[in-house]
């Protein structure tokens, strides 16, 4: 196979990516008891080791059944693991670690014969697709744990010598046109096609809203104050008894770290308490990835190297949050910090085609989820990977949601 591969640059790559994301993806679950593997610990999201099994099920679907023509090896495994197979909650008899892993080899072992002898070019799309799709349920998995464990872990976070209350600082953004979105074989199909946006001149947080800043919001009331919330998040906060951020942790030398675990309307909440509101999409991207120089929009913040420890907090480096402030190389051109890893950030759009939106690879991945129920977010969290990493990349969830590592920053016009 190695002989095969040297002659096709783009099979190296996706071969590399391919080993490198199954490695991580392996090692989360690496020593996991049967009881962690099973357990549903949160009726809106599925077993953790249900995540697993459907990254060989889907890698299995859309590469050996569909593009390769052969039939399901493990067909048993169909309804189990199919996204719309069984309900979440009967989700939990799953295989062992062990014969998933056995479920999961064999599938990767025939994808990568068939890599060997397939016409790529015309398939690097959807290989790309199943490389975020894995990472993806990655991450997700990676929040569920830390739901299981009933905490953050509790390793060493970087320090901050900065005063939180120094992270007040708005960056002012000119009136002016942006490319939104992105057309490169990674995109996505919510992220295509790029398109220009025309923006008034705003201002935006210069770093995310910072667990210090978050707690003047708790102290001075912020969750016993309705006129701060719209009426749904008023109903929700009442119905579920919120009182803080769910990954709250009230030791001060944390308050230079991102608030971590809001939901949409806790942010928008808070935004409301300083007088300002959350950014929509196309305000967090043009910040995040406009070059006003040269006229472009970048791939990342700080240009087009890759994402690196050098640049942002990604794929559990340190095991939990950093200071906003811990990456100065990974400023936009606008100077904006953290967009990219330690804390997904909400913004106020809701999750929708752009002009020109084609479902990719099936209607069910995206456009489903266009019923403006689902807020987008952006910029991804310190577990994502680094093939989910990029400034046009979205997510969106219900604004009820604050299991993911999710913060945010605000903007005013």
């Amino acid at each position: 196979m190695i002989l095969e591969l040297s002659k096709s640059r783009l099979k190296q790559r996706i071969f590399r990516d391919f080993q490198d994301c199954r490695e991580s993806a392996i090692a989360l679950f690496a020593g996991m008891d049967a009881e962690t593997f099973c357990q549903q610990i949160h009726p809106d999201f599925s077993p953790v080791g249900w995540h697993l099994g459907h990254i060989a099920y889907t890698e299995s679907l859309w590469i050996l059944e569909r593009s390769a023509g052969l039939p399901c090896p493990f067909p048993e495994y169909r309804q189990l693991y199919a996204a719309d197979g069984l309900p979440k909650s009967q989700r939990v008899k799953l295989p062992s670690l062990e014969e998933t892993l056995h479920y999961l080899h064999t599938i990767r072992s025939k994808v990568l014969t068939y890599l060997e002898v397939t016409e790529i070019e015309s398939q690097e799309r959807l290989w790309r697709f199943l490389l975020q799709h894995e990472s993806q349920h990655c991450e997700t998995a990676s929040f569920v744990l830390a739901l299981i464990k009933a905490q953050q872990s509790k390793v060493h976070h970087p320090q901050s010598t900065v005063d939180s209350q120094e992270f007040t600082e708005m960056v002012k953004i000119p009136a002016g046109e942006f490319e939104m979105g992105s057309n490169s074989p990674d995109a996505l199909d919510n992220e295509r096609p790029q398109h220009k946006v025309y923006l008034d001149t705003y201002y935006i947080d210069k770093y995310p809203v910072t667990r210090g800043q978050y707690r003047q919001f708790i102290q001075g009331g912020g969750y016993a104050d309705s006129r701060l919330w719209s009426d749904f998040g008023w109903y929700w906060l009442k119905h579920e008894q919120v009182n803080q951020p769910l990954y709250w942790d009230d030791d001060a030398t944390m308050d230079a770290h991102p608030v971590c675990g809001v939901s949409w309307y806790e942010a928008e909440a808070y935004a409301n308490f300083v007088g300002k509101r959350l950014p929509t999409e196309a305000e967090w991207e043009k910040a995040s990835s406009w070059d006003r120089n040269q006229g472009i929009s970048r791939i990342y913040p700080w240009g087009d190297d890759t994402p690196s420890h050098r640049y942002c907090n990604h794929h559990n480096h340190l095991g939990g949050t950093t200071p906003v402030n811990y990456y100065p190389e990974g400023q936009s051109s606008y100077g904006i910090y953290d967009t990219l890893g330690n804390v997904w950030e909400w913004t106020g759009s809701w999750f929708d085609g752009y002009e020109g939106f084609e479902f990719y690879p099936y209607i069910g991945y995206s456009q489903v989820y266009f019923d403006k129920q689902h807020r987008v977010l952006k910029g991804g969290s310190w577990v994502t990977r680094p093939w989910t990493m990029r400034c046009s990349f979205r997510n969106w969830y219900h604004p009820t949601t604050r299991q993911l590592f999710a913060g945010f920053r605000c903007v005013m016009s």
